[in-house]
């Protein structure tokens, strides 16, 4: 069992680390959003015998979810097995899933935004404990990556009940009680900065913020309801040691606002082009951003898409991705033939 390097060492020896702090490496670097997770038959076999929520909060099961894409496939670095919504139970939020997330009682009203408990403790501490078994047998050269749901994602959800088309409740919400939902967002920026802290202390040497519903909101609503609250959680994190990673799903004319976070990696999703984010976002590492549908596709097909991919990305540091996450009927020789281009390819 190898352990692994932290510091200056450790970004030297992982490609994906010294890509996330802006080096233009020789080759592109790998990883894939919901990497580890239902397309592997090695995922399905543990999830028959436990509930999702049971392999989330049990480390020894999340660590070993962590590690089965990194057994399988020569990636660069491994994320955390989890979920966005993992964090708000520190809040008193009840919430199931089914498969996806839902909120036995949607926040519908001031009176429950702020009857939401103070986190009176360690903010999910098996995540924590997660990581340090996964930290404990990655080598040095595979990097580890911890994440948390952007606080606008969560509010949507919280607000709606659950994943939704138009997110109408929410939106409506948004509009009706504006007060209120800062209330909730500066409560969820408060618990997404100890949860964030906590990973990056317990291994994680970069951390995602993903705002997954980004796309629901104009420019000027999103800098109102959105930018202040991912500033202030980004600039928690500086000086940890560990890469800030920001991406926003369906958020191409977000582009001039998300430019003004102060990250290290900007991901984006696969209908913006790279060479358009590069010169949006200036010297900080793109991370993406194939359309997930092209695994699907033909070898041929694979191989000239990602190449466009990556030719997309030179003339600064790239995290090769998905433009979004793998799907549940993903072929894993399909990710196997994409992660050999993408280690294949010279820069």
């Amino acid at each position: 069992m190898l352990k692994a390097a932290h510091g200056a060492g450790a970004v030297a020896a992982a490609p994906f680390l010294r890509a996330a702090w802006g080096e233009d490496t020789p080759r592109a670097p790998i990883w894939i959003m919901r990497q580890a997770g239902r397309y592997l038959p090695e995922y399905r076999e543990l999830k028959a015998r436990s509930s999702f929520l049971e392999m989330v909060r049990t480390p020894e099961l999340a660590a070993e979810i962590t590690l089965q894409p990194i057994r399988r496939f020569p990636l660069d670095a491994a994320i955390i097995f989890s979920d966005i919504m993992t964090p708000l139970d520190a809040l008193g939020v009840d919430i199931a899933f089914s498969p996806g997330p839902h909120v036995a009682e949607p926040l519908r009203s001031a009176a429950q935004i702020h009857a939401l408990r103070a986190p009176d403790g360690p903010i999910a501490p098996f995540v924590g404990d997660a990581l340090r078994l996964v930290r404990a047998e990655l080598q040095p050269h595979v990097g580890l990556i911890g994440f948390a749901g952007a606080p606008l994602t969560l509010a949507a959800y919280l607000i709606e009940g659950s994943g939704s088309k138009e997110y109408e409740h929410f939106r409506a919400f948004l509009r009706a009680e504006p007060a209120a939902l800062h209330v909730l967002l500066e409560k969820l920026t408060g618990v997404t900065i100890d949860y964030l802290k906590m990973q990056i202390a317990a291994g994680a040497q970069a951390v995602q913020l993903f705002d997954s519903w980004a796309g629901l909101h104009d420019l000027p609503t999103y800098r109102t309801f959105g930018i202040p609250y991912y500033r202030k959680i980004l600039e928690a994190l500086a000086g940890l040691g560990a890469a800030r990673i920001f991406f926003a799903l369906g958020a191409a004319h977000l582009t001039a606002a998300i430019a003004e976070l102060p990250c290290e990696v900007v991901g984006v999703d696969w209908r913006t082009d790279l060479r358009a984010a590069r010169a949006a976002f200036g010297a900080r590492a793109l991370q993406g951003n194939l359309d997930t549908a092209i695994l699907y596709a033909d070898a041929a097909t694979l191989e000239r898409e990602t190449h466009a991919v990556l030719d997309a990305g030179r003339g600064g540091a790239h995290v090769f991705n998905l433009g979004h996450g793998i799907w549940p009927d993903a072929s894993p020789d399909a990710v196997a033939r994409l992660v050999d281009i993408v280690h294949g390819y010279e820069r």
